[in-house]
């Protein structure tokens, strides 16, 4: 039998298909397969794209319908959160102007003009709100409007902000809002059916916010919040977030006196002798991997003339992040942002053969970004760092076994630390690039196939990177389950081409080579933050500034924790002594306080054994131990290498 002009096919994801003789919704498609599906939906993908349950299906499609357990089904729920939010803010203040509002990663936002501002006091009056908007129930309907019906819409109710939003959609762009009872939004959507689906959400902060990014205008306030599908989830988000707010590393670096920062130096940091040492223990670290790889490290200037940067594309691309100078003479000069200017004229000075390839140069330089005051953030945005940067001169033969090794060496590097691999985001080809889009197609696929042959979980991030070539970004998971990106990888064929680089090639031609730029810890700086948040400022005994302390009971036990102490040092442990007035007890709680990896505890009975009385920072109590044992134990944990 010929299959119906009218007849539409359905394919869910198990592979089977539905039949519908007219055009049909998802949420019509639900209640098709059973009750229970239909009332747990809270949107679907059609052919690949998020949409609402009431998107209209007319031809053959591919469909999906999201439930709570659905990945994708937590931004919808986010994203139509921010609407809930906002429409509890506007029945408590009637003035309350609404800017934009989008999901993120951890919750949503939404920024807000209303007088005086919301503070946190605000939160339980709006989330008891919310609440009651949920009991409501209400539907949440998509209204598709042409221009001029948004700008009455939007002008009857005085929300000048929006009418700002609608002259920057493009034309033959679709314009949405969406309606919840009195409250309606403008809004590409999708959004969850109504709003009795929401089970737990919590109103988290309140920040000032410019009105479209620039200082210049107006302030907002953004008022960030989170949800999720259950309270259980929420209530674990909520723990972190208390464990995360305990081991944040600016309050750390203050109370261990690792690093310090002031209002003279904004964005700059002050590392204190403990956490100096720990920077350059890991600086040390990196140089050493990187010479036994095969890595020259170099020291470049700080300061360059702009033709520089002007030859590499920094110039065009990326002069507002730099500090500018002028000399006596009118000669621009810059702070360099990053090394890969300078390390192009260091293969440039001389003639290069194949021989030489992979050219491996590795620089831990200080370097210097403009970046804007309100963004300063501890360790984690700053505005001179270094990295632990390097770039690599190769020939395209050679690039997939190159970044396969360096694949390995990022895995290896970030084992020590107990840190797994969430995922790998590939970047591609941003609006405002270099050179030309056969190249890119050329530096993509390269990387794509590095990490297919890796086996490794990959998202591709469009249009997110450097204007100078695709990169791989790496995505670590700390001990709390947060993500972070760290270590990345770029294959960038512009570079070479403008600073004119060439080798000499097996067939004794002029060949341009591919450069690789790569870190593997990114910025120290902000590296370093992430490793105090991760171990709590509990660091392993390897990294630990101070890795034990020796505790005596009475001064009448001086003479053998001398003796323990000459011994620790003698073995190149970092050692340190309480031998003062106060009770063992107070100078114990002062070493834990201190986050001290191993405190040794010397008394009469410690001393006619030729023990000590151990106790570990993540152990706890271990009692008394030989002091040879203990020797023995402390030489194998008190260095490490990548």
């Amino acid at each position: 039998m010929s299959q119906s002009v009218a007849e539409i096919r359905i394919q869910l994801p198990d592979g089977s298909t539905k039949t519908f003789d007219r055009p049909v919704t998802p949420a019509e498609v639900a209640a098709s397969i059973g009750s229970g599906l239909a009332k747990a939906a809270l949107a679907a993908k059609v052919n690949g794209n998020i949409v609402d349950l009431t998107h209209p299906i007319t031809a053959d499609t591919e469909l999906e319908i999201l439930t709570s357990k659905s990945p994708e089904a937590l931004e919808v729920l986010r994203h139509s959160c921010t609407h809930l939010m906002a429409q509890a803010v506007k029945r408590l203040r009637r003035d309350a102007m609404l800017e934009d509002g989008p999901p993120t990663e951890e919750g949503f936002w939404y920024d807000i003009k209303t007088d005086p501002p919301l503070t946190p006091e605000d939160f339980p009056a709006i989330e008891k709100e919310m609440q009651k908007i949920t009991k409501e129930a209400l539907p949440i309907e998509r209204k598709v409007l042409t221009r001029e019906e948004a700008r009455q819409l939007f002008e009857e109710r005085g929300e000048k902000y929006k009418l700002d939003l609608i002259e920057r959609i493009p034309e033959g762009d679709t314009i949405s809002a969406y309606r919840q009872g009195e409250f309606i939004d403008l809004c590409r959507g999708p959004h969850v059916p109504h709003t009795g689906v929401f089970k737990a959400f919590k109103l988290l902060g309140v920040a000032g916010a410019y009105w479209k990014g620039d200082a210049a205008n107006e302030q907002l306030c953004r008022v960030k919040g989170t949800a999720f599908p259950t309270r259980q989830e929420l209530d674990a988000y909520l723990k972190m977030l208390e464990e995360a707010k305990r081991r944040d590393h600016r309050r750390l670096g203050r109370e261990l006196e690792l690093f310090m920062q002031h209002e003279w130096a904004p964005g700059e940091i002050f590392w204190l002798p403990k956490g100096n040492l720990m920077y350059k223990l890991l600086s040390r670290m990196m140089s050493d991997l990187c010479r036994d790889e095969g890595y020259g490290e170099v020291f470049t200037p700080l300061l360059f003339k702009s033709d520089l940067f002007e030859v590499s594309g920094h110039w065009e691309h990326f002069r507002e992040d730099m500090f500018l100078f002028e000399d006596k003479d009118e000669t621009r000069y810059a702070l360099k942002p990053m090394n890969c200017p300078s390390h192009m004229l260091i293969f440039r000075e001389k003639k290069r053969s194949y021989r030489e390839l992979p050219l491996r140069i590795h620089d831990q330089g200080v370097i210097h970004r403009n970046e804007p005051s309100g963004t300063l953030s501890g360790l984690t945005r700053v505005r001179q760092f270094c990295q632990d940067d390097a770039h690599i001169f190769l020939a395209q033969e050679q690039i997939e076994k190159e970044i396969t090794a360096l694949i390995g060496l990022v895995k290896r590097v970030y084992a020590l630390f107990g840190m797994d691999f969430a995922k790998v985001f590939l970047s591609t080809r941003p609006g405002s690039y270099l050179g030309e889009k056969e190249t890119w197609d050329q530096a993509e696929q390269a990387l794509a196939n590095a990490i297919e042959s890796n086996k490794l979980q990959c998202t591709i991030n469009e249009g997110d990177g450097a204007f100078y070539g695709p990169k791989i970004d790496f995505i670590v998971r700390d001990c709390l389950g947060r993500e972070w990106q760290t270590a990345t990888i770029q294959l960038d064929y512009q570079l070479p081409a403008r600073f004119g680089l060439r080798f000499i090639n097996r067939d004794n031609e002029e060949e341009m080579p591919v450069v690789v730029h790569r870190a593997i810890f990114g910025s120290f700086e902000r590296f370093f933050a992430i490793l105090i948040e991760h171990y709590g400022g509990n660091f392993p005994t390897w990294l630990a500034p101070v890795q034990a302390r020796v505790l005596t009971i009475s001064e009448k036990h001086e003479e053998y924790a001398n003796e323990v102490h000459r011994l620790l040092q003698d073995a190149g442990v970092r050692v340190d002594t309480d031998f003062s007035a106060e009770k063992i007890g107070a100078k114990i709680r002062e070493g834990r306080m201190k986050r001290i990896t191993w405190l040794l505890t010397v008394g009469e009975k410690e001393a006619a054994s030729r023990s000590v009385s151990v106790r570990s920072q993540t152990e706890g109590d271990l009692g008394s131990v030989p002091l040879d044992d203990f020797l023995e134990r402390i030489s194998r944990e008190k260095s490490a290498a990548f």
